[in-house]
């Protein structure tokens, strides 16, 4: 794959009228040409995840178990990323959360859950190099009836792309997002339902190695004024339900990440202590499920890593759910806000 090693830009757009001049500063170019190798990093990582999920929108179909569906994402990451450690491979778990499911479910080891014909099923897949994350995500149905479902929740996600920008405030963004999708409309069994924004989930600056960075980009008008700056990479990612429009946590736990801002910890256990170092040396900071901990060989952890969230090392991340019989689509980019333009780095032919 590209053996130049340099990678392909992702979609360019431009500021609007009030930055436009940045695309022609000689000054904000150089700038750019200074952050070749992390820019090409991240591209090298949307190339894999555009490669990745179209194999995985081609093969995927109702009866495959989701574990079957996540090791099929997974595993091609791994070969084309030629995952090394901490310096390239999967971001965080692969999201597959069905139904009134809107977020953060991935199988759990033992679970037979099976795709049906009628599910609502969102991908959400990550990728990285040298810690520039990719997150990206799409809906993935089967029958037509969801159509408008998605389509309310791409336009919505399209919208907040065109919207973001240097010097825009995230809040502005939110009520566009809002805007969009609100005025969407699905009929499910003979009753419409307008398409709502799940408030509660929102798209997120991204750092290196950091999944969820310092600032959060809403869905709904919810007056952050808050701006975006220069040079930082956002998730835009919008979420439609035909439900409350709220998610509420699972019963659940499948997505596990160690707290950012703990460096050292004392730990008395001796078995979490180990799983701790095991976790440091194979994850980092970035996201973990316990399919992954079975992948390098732990055994035996669950009350060990049970210690580690009850010290407040390890966050667990529980699936969030609108009401039960609901529907739930998302949509989701990476940006960079480069110098001179914005990147969607992650774009495709696909979505």
């Amino acid at each position: 794959m590209f053996p130049s090693r340099v990678f392909p830009e992702g979609e360019i757009q431009d500021y609007k009228e009030e930055n436009l001049w940045r695309a022609t500063n000689e000054e904000k170019r150089m700038l750019e040409r200074l952050m070749h190798d992390q820019y090409n990093d991240v591209r090298q990582a949307a190339e894999v995840h555009r490669q990745v999920r179209r194999y995985a929108q081609k093969v995927v179909k109702p009866g495959m178990s989701m574990i079957e569906i996540c090791e099929l994402i997974e595993n091609g990451t791994r070969n084309l990323i030629e995952a090394k450690g901490l310096h390239g491979g999967i971001a965080f778990p692969t999201g597959c959360s069905l139904n009134n499911v809107a977020a953060h479910y991935t199988p759990n080891p033992g679970d037979k859950t099976v795709l049906q014909y009628g599910d609502v099923m969102k991908l959400d897949i990550g990728t990285h190099v040298n810690g520039r994350i990719i997150d990206s995500a799409f809906t993935m149905t089967f029958d037509p009836r969801y159509d408008s479902l998605l389509s309310a929740v791409k336009d919505a996600t399209n919208t907040g792309i065109k919207e973001a920008g240097i010097d825009v405030r995230l809040g502005e963004i939110g009520a566009a997002i809002q805007e969009v999708m609100e005025s969407y409309e699905v009929e499910l069994d003979g009753q419409t339902y307008q398409v709502k924004p799940i408030r509660n989930l929102c798209g997120h600056s991204i750092l290196q190695y950091r999944i969820h960075g310092t600032k959060s980009v809403p869905i709904v008008n919810n007056g952050d004024p808050t701006k975006m700056e220069e040079g930082e990479y956002f998730a835009i990612e919008t979420f439609g339900s035909t439900g409350k429009g709220y998610g509420h946590d699972g019963p659940e736990v499948s997505h596990y990440m160690r707290d950012f801002n703990i460096q050292r910890a004392s730990i008395r256990v001796p078995r979490a202590k180990a799983l701790l170092g095991s976790i440091n040396k194979n994850f980092g900071t970035l996201a973990f499920c316990r399919r992954y901990l079975d992948n390098i060989g732990e055994s035996k952890y669950l009350l060990a890593l049970k210690n580690l969230v009850d010290s407040g090392i390890i966050n667990p991340v529980p699936a969030l759910c609108d009401i039960k019989g609901s529907y739930t689509a998302q949509y989701e980019h990476t940006i960079l806000l480069r110098p001179t333009c914005k990147e969607v780095i992650s774009r495709g032919d696909d979505y």
